[in-house]
């Protein structure tokens, strides 16, 4: 489960990007993040996995507190050692791949698990295989980020992703910078990894896959979750007229 927690508010300077977010994603769902630009998906992202800081409120992984431990009403700041194990229990992916491009695409998908968990190389090379071969990249295993289209460097990025067997994957606009013949293969991908029970938390503006994939979708509007729901109720009966607004706007 992730619970982001309730009345949480992040703020940089005097602006307020998250204010009151209240979120469970049980084990084995899909929730889709929907939203205009500048309304906190993002930050909310990047909270969970403790990339940015919460002034108030709570942030649970598989019953864990995230960048924190609590000590009575008091909150003590976990070490960057204690922050970055936590977070290869949460996988990110990033719009815009964030490959080593001095890596091959083996490599990278390998690069975690060999230097920040120690697991042994031979091991995990054979598990970086098959996970290449799960997004149907195992022949470019040897291919470096510049001879990769933009869909492939992606479908690695999620193969790195999923090496360190994290809980939870954070997806953050993972189409958004395709052109658009390619957003199709990484939208593929994503539903073998829905259908499969991965859990995931994915920020996107593509309707369709919400539909199709999402267990539970979310509007959010000037840092605030305006409804949430099942995808049919969220995108085929909005509640909320900032919601039916929005969706009049990318619905074809």
């Amino acid at each position: 489960m992730v619970r982001d927690p309730h009345r949480r508010p992040v703020s940089f300077g005097a602006l307020h990007v998250l204010r009151g977010v209240d979120l469970v994603a049980h084990a084995g769902t899909v929730t889709v993040i929907l939203g205009p630009s500048g309304s906190g998906k993002s930050t909310l992202l990047r909270s969970i996995n403790h990339l940015e800081k919460v002034d108030r409120g709570l942030i649970r992984v598989g019953g864990e507190l995230i960048g924190y431990r609590q000590s009575g009403n008091r909150l003590h700041e976990l070490s960057e050692r204690q922050i970055l194990k936590q977070r290869a229990g949460i996988g990110f992916v990033f719009q815009n791949f964030n490959l080593f491009p001095h890596l091959t695409a083996l490599e990278n998908v390998a690069e975690a698990p060999v230097s920040a968990l120690r697991r042994p190389k031979a091991q995990v090379y054979e598990r970086a295989r098959e996970l290449l071969a799960r997004v149907d990249l195992a022949d470019k295993a040897d291919a470096y980020p510049r001879q990769l289209s933009g869909g492939q460097q992606q479908r690695v990025a999620i193969a790195r992703a999923l090496a360190l067997e994290p809980q939870l994957i954070l997806f953050d606009e993972p189409t958004s910078a395709l052109d658009p013949e390619l957003v199709g293969e990484v939208l593929d991908v994503l539903r073998d990894l829905a259908a499969t029970g991965t859990t995931m938390i994915v920020v996107t503006h593509e309707i369709g896959f919400a539909r199709e994939a999402a267990d539970n979708v979310i509007f959010m509007d000037e840092g605030q979750i305006v409804e949430q729901g099942p995808p049919a109720q969220v995108l085929d009966n909005p509640r909320h007229d900032r919601t039916r607004t929005f969706l009049s706007k990318v619905l074809i």
